[in-house]
């Protein structure tokens, strides 16, 4: 007979099989969570939508339409409008990212939601 705190009890095999398990389920998830985060993309528009940016998850460049109506701005007016179109963009794929991880970090110490007392009990940067 084993004792409970028989590392080779039936019981103890279960017990690590059930945690390798969750272990497992869990790491996929994250796994997926890191494609879904990878194929973020973010869209940002300007200049009356004469100028469409889209950018990646880090705000890298991925794709840029300029109207040949906005070839009528100014080169300073276009310029303007390429980085308005690119911040929004930029903000639109962190509000994804945002999105997609808060199950989870929502409850955590990064969860960064909620008033800044709240988030300073809970041991976050406010």
């Amino acid at each position: 007979m084993t004792s409970p705190a028989d590392p080779f009890s039936d019981t103890s095999d279960h017990e690590f099989s059930r945690l390798l398990d969750r272990f497992r389920q869990e790491t996929a998830e994250l796994e997926r969570l890191r494609e879904r985060i990878a194929a973020v993309r973010g869209r940002g528009v300007a200049a009356d939508g004469r100028v469409v940016v889209e950018t990646t998850q880090t705000g890298a460049l991925a794709g840029l339409v300029i109207d040949s109506r906005a070839m009528r701005l100014d080169s300073a007016e276009l310029a303007a409008a390429i980085l308005e179109a690119s911040a929004e963009s930029a903000g639109d794929a962190q509000r994804a990212v945002g999105d997609l991880m808060a199950p989870f970090v929502t409850g955590t110490v990064l969860d960064h939601t909620g008033p800044p007392d709240a988030r300073r009990a809970r041991g976050s940067r406010p």
